[in-house]
């Protein structure tokens, strides 16, 4: 029987890429070694690392000079909550966050921590299934930067335009969407993320940054924690996680050949207006997230009861279809749509909505 992966994380990574890891593990590259056990200073992990850095610059469109750095770094998202307030804000001039779901909150009660960190705006009244308006302007005055996180996976909203934060510098928490749509970039400052969604496996975590920001930095920062570090170490400051930078490497690939994340986008946008479509027209299933906020990330939505939803789980398990249940926090369905979930699958879920559904009397 075909698995389903709607895991929200680590999730679906595309089987051809799968394919050639398994195929190169024992032996990487003609090395004899599997690339498990290549040194992290060898000229072989060299060219790995440098490989997946270019194609990566070039997903994002970020700029060919040396303005930007990029650091394939370790921790998750999680350490950047700590890390980036540490490195750019401090009490007198603390980081402004606008708190979208539970991981933008965790971010802000870190820089609280710190005494660098304030709430510039909370969805928290709404439930957090809305965000605010396109096109929006935040004033931030005497900010070290404004934060965010561009899409929520627990809510299942996303921001379809970065807002304009004038010359605050812009930080951007992308775990659950980077590369999955074209986004100006050029807007960001500070762009990071866990690996496990998107780019690869669990393990990694990838920060890109202007370089600029490394003038603004305080002296007596660990240095494990220091972008400075880091970046003067050229990111072998500690031991990579060799492997899981060279199955990035591999995703990345497989993204430039899928066209790049214009069409990536648009298969993205396909997948999750197929779903959408099937839980407006169905009157049974109830999405949760305002209809201008829905994430393509992420699709969350409730059925009439809890007995139903675990009924509705329950079918969707014998089809193959796993990680379907939402977050502990919240309850309910989520189906994750990353980039290596295929339309097949959401296909194979819309089957069993319209079958479940009509069971109990929906009407298509």
């Amino acid at each position: 029987m075909a698995v389903h992966n709607f895991n929200a994380g680590p999730a679906a990574l595309p089987a051809s890429v799968l394919a050639k890891f398994r195929d190169s593990l024992i032996d990487t590259d003609g090395t004899g070694m599997s690339v498990l056990e290549w040194s992290h200073r060898s000229p072989e992990y060299d060219r790995v690392r440098f490989d997946a850095e270019a194609r990566l610059r070039r997903l994002l469109g970020l700029p060919g000079d040396d303005s930007w750095a990029v650091l394939f770094l370790q921790g998750g998202a999680s350490l950047q909550f700590a890390q980036i307030p540490l490195n750019l804000a401090d009490s007198a001039r603390p980081g402004h966050y606008l708190v979208t779901g539970v991981w933008a909150k965790k971010a802000l009660e870190e820089a609280e921590r710190l005494q660098r960190g304030r709430s510039l705006w909370s969805g928290k009244s709404e439930n957090f299934c809305a965000l605010p308006p396109n096109g929006v302007r935040f004033a931030a005055d005497g900010a070290a930067y404004v934060h965010l996180c561009t899409n929520n996976t627990i809510y299942g909203t996303q921001w379809a335009e970065l807002p304009d934060t004038g010359a605050v510098p812009l930080v951007c928490d992308m775990s659950s969407d980077i590369l999955s749509r074209p986004r100006p970039f050029e807007k960001c400052s500070l762009i990071y993320a866990g690996a496990q969604k998107n780019l690869g496996p669990s393990g990694l975590t990838v920060v890109a940054l202007r370089r600029s920001l490394l003038d603004r930095q305080a002296a007596g920062i660990p240095a494990i924690l220091d972008y400075r570090a880091h970046v003067e170490a050229d990111g072998l400051y500690n031991t990579p996680p060799t492997g899981a930078v060279y199955l990035m490497g591999l995703v990345l690939a497989w993204i430039e050949e899928e066209g790049g994340l214009t069409k990536v986008g648009a298969r993205n946008r396909q997948k999750a207006a197929r779903l959408y479509d099937t839980i407006d027209r169905s009157g049974f299933f109830r999405g949760t997230a305002a209809r201008d906020s829905r994430s393509d990330m992420n699709v969350t939505f409730r059925l009439p009861t809890e007995a139903l939803e675990k009924s509705f789980l329950e079918r969707a398990e014998r089809e193959g279809m796993v990680g379907l249940k939402g977050h502990r926090s919240v309850g309910g369905i989520r189906a994750s749509l990353y980039n290596a979930v295929e339309l097949v699958s959401v296909e194979a879920l819309v089957s069993v909505m319209h079958e479940f559904a009509s069971a109990h009397g929906a009407k298509f």
